[in-house]
């Protein structure tokens, strides 16, 4: 099999590039051949050392742009990384290629929409966020921090601000928006899209065509199986983007009305306000991944306060997979990992009060402890590795592959549809 891999990054910068990457490296470790196709680079060394063909762009993404306006044209309608993406798939024989696409919106822009369908190749797409049916790419009202349940590109949609920055920008991504929708037609472009998560296929699948056949494929987890933790559960602990739309000032004032103490370990643009509101608080700053999870061994509970819907929050599965037990927003994604009353407990988003609640509770030592070990041997009866993970994406390939050579053979047989008559 011939896996081409479409990415913004050519290097893990978070969790879309990681889990493509990993995947990559995975299936040419399996004697698969991998093509990885991106814009931003510089290109992950290991790639090149497993054998896979890497074709990096060496463009900007918003982060490293040095020129504001040139980069909005790119992010808009990226014309190399369509003529560059053609050029690359022309020949590929549709029999055993699989062109899988990870992310656009950060740097390849739906240019690449033209390119993929002129292929003809069996094509895939992994909903890792929401770009292909939401402008913002999280259906999250920034400025109201609440969860947005407009109809894309609607009238009500366009009229509201909804983006983390400005207004202005929220028009940019409109006007890419509709480049994807009514010039590359996306959205209609992918017979076969991966969610990574039951919330999000129901969150999207009112905005796709009703043929689109959806695959449940969980990320793997980075985390190595290690004894479960002994003595006292330690902090309560949240991980990631200190942010308004990860609910990390719901955490600090729920800390407070509970009398314990919150540890953050992250950054962000919430970070400076609340280390000042909540000088209790214990700001740790970001942490390697060893680092993380030597935290998490230590926690008394991760708390994951969520406002917004998220993917497959893989911090909720890396505690759980440490033996921390999980007290999650019922908004988001991550109350799927969590059985409620067994491995941590769901609260209602944006409500302190009804978190504070579950964190007095787990102030029982006995309680986090038994709960911290019942998250730890749930989690390592069916662990979300990597061979896991690529077991099933080949069988969803394998599927790909056969639905697309049966198509062809369809139109082989009936031929070209008849032109219909002019009138004279």
């Amino acid at each position: 099999m011939h896996v081409v891999l479409v990415v913004d990054h050519a290097f893990v910068n978070g969790g879309q590039a990681k889990v493509a990457l990993d995947a990559g490296l995975g299936f040419a470790a399996r004697g698969h051949r991998v093509t990885v196709f991106a814009a931003v680079g510089p290109a992950d060394p290991r790639l090149e050392a497993a054998g896979i063909r890497v074709v990096c762009l060496g463009q900007d993404d918003i982060a490293s742009t040095t020129n504001k306006f040139a980069f909005a044209a790119q992010a808009i309608w990226n014309r190399t990384a369509a003529r560059r993406l053609a050029a690359e798939l022309s020949g590929l024989d549709p029999r055993d290629t699989v062109v899988h696409v990870h992310a656009f919106a950060k740097a390849l822009s739906p240019s690449i929409g033209v390119s993929l369908r002129a292929s003809g190749l069996p094509l895939l797409y992994t909903m890792h966020e929401f770009f292909l049916v939401c402008p913002n790419g999280g259906f999250y009202e920034y400025p109201a921090a609440k969860i947005c349940h407009r109809t894309p590109m609607s009238l009500d949609c366009l009229t509201t601000n909804c983006d983390a920055r400005s207004y202005p920008r929220k028009l940019l991504r409109v006007v890419r928006h509709a480049a994807l929708d009514h010039v590359a037609g996306m959205r209609e472009l992918f017979p076969h899209v991966v969610t990574i998560s039951a919330l999000q296929e129901k969150v999207v699948a009112a905005h796709l065509p009703a043929a689109t056949t959806f695959h449940r494929v969980d990320n793997p987890i980075s985390v190595a199986k290690a004894p479960p933790r002994q003595g006292l559960p330690g902090d309560f602990l949240f991980v990631g983007r200190i942010s308004t739309e990860k609910g990390a000032p719901v955490f600090a004032e729920a800390a407070r009305r509970a009398g314990v103490r919150p540890v953050f370990v992250g950054d962000g643009p919430s970070a400076a306000e609340l280390a000042a509101r909540y000088p209790e608080a214990v700001m740790l700053g970001w942490k390697d991944e060893a680092g993380v999870q030597a935290l998490m061994r230590q926690a008394r509970a991760l708390v994951f306060p969520s406002v917004w819907y998220e993917g497959q929050p893989l911090t909720v599965y890396e505690a759980l997979a440490c033996g921390a037990p999980v007290i999650v927003s019922d908004a988001c994604a991550g109350r799927e990992a969590v059985e409620d009353g067994e491995t941590g407990f769901w609260f209602r988003s944006g409500d302190a009060d009804a978190l504070a609640a579950h964190l007095v509770r787990m102030t029982d030592d006995d309680l986090a402890a038994r709960m911290g070990r019942t998250a730890y041997d749930r989690y390592w009866s069916a662990p979300l590795s990597l061979d896991s993970h690529l077991d099933r994406i080949g069988q969803v390939y394998e599927q790909v592959l056969r639905e697309t050579a049966l198509s062809a053979a369809k139109r082989r047989r009936t031929g070209p549809v008849p032109a219909v008559p002019a009138l004279s």
